[in-house]
């Protein structure tokens, strides 16, 4: 009973299956390409060493097309999903046997535990991609404060943050032009003190809010594309929220947006 439990639970740690993930990307790319209209903009280029992607998050299929587009090398993980048992649920499996899911607890309270694995995966020479803001939302343009994490986790591996902006997700439709922005590398500089931690997680927020800025809300699609939006978002609000209040657009970081936008 040991042994089988343990063949089952999966690896704290990403495994490199290359297969598996050439595949993955292939069929990513491949599907949306022929569903959307997806367009990558990154005039700094794709970094060739270790990063923390941090991306906007507007919608569950974010992942799959980020999968589609990030490049192969160097490898990466991402971090999720929430469920800290990734052999619960279908997408969470996929993502155990793809190798590249770093799972976490959803009670934080282990997050020593996770800085250290994080660290690890970095020194190992892993990519990270994390959805900074730690949650879905409504509105293109708009972001939610971004969590400690993305900046604490580069500071404490001195690698850089690199912001990925991701639109055109809040509302799927066929041939709908969804856009994926790769911002210029923010560096890690300094111990990972609550004062460095806060002043490079500005820097990530204001970079990807310059990102979204220019993208309108796209209009409500037919049938199918209200349910293939819908089909795994996960709102805390339990339903859909209006345009205007299940978003980001009543914080504090888009009243800094607004502010400096009109200076």
């Amino acid at each position: 009973m040991e042994i089988a439990a343990a063949a089952t639970t999966p690896s704290p740690m990403p495994v490199h299956r290359p297969g598996r993930v050439r595949l993955a990307r292939w069929f990513c790319r491949i599907v949306t390409g022929l569903l959307f209209d997806v367009r990558v903009e990154a005039p700094h280029g794709w970094p060739r060493q270790p990063v923390v992607y941090c991306f906007n998050h507007v919608g569950w299929t974010d992942p799959i097309f980020l999968i589609g587009v990030l490049p192969g090398r160097p490898k990466y993980a991402m971090f999720g999903p929430k469920e800290a048992d990734m052999t619960v649920g279908g997408r969470n499996r996929l993502i155990s046997w793809l190798g590249f899911g770093i799972p976490y607890h959803p009670a934080k309270d282990d997050m020593l535990e996770i800085a250290r694995r994080v660290a690890r995966i970095l020194a190992d020479g892993w990519s990270i991609a994390i959805a900074g803001e730690g949650r879905i939302h409504r509105g293109e343009r708009e972001l939610l404060p971004l969590a400690d994490g993305v900046a604490y986790f580069a500071l404490r591996s001195g690698v850089p943050v690199v912001p990925l902006a991701v639109n055109g997700t809040s509302w799927l439709g066929f041939r709908r032009r969804v856009r994926i922005r790769v911002g210029e590398a923010i560096p890690a500089e300094g111990r990972p003190s609550r004062e460095n931690v806060a002043a490079l997680k500005r820097q990530a927020e204001d970079a990807l809010l310059a990102l979204v800025a220019d993208f309108p809300d796209p209009g409500v699609p037919g049938p199918f594309g209200r349910w293939i939006t819908e089909l795994f978002n996960d709102w805390p609000e339990g339903v859909r929220p209006e345009l205007g209040a299940g978003d980001a657009a009543g914080t504090d970081l888009a009243s800094r947006a607004g502010r400096e936008a009109s200076a």
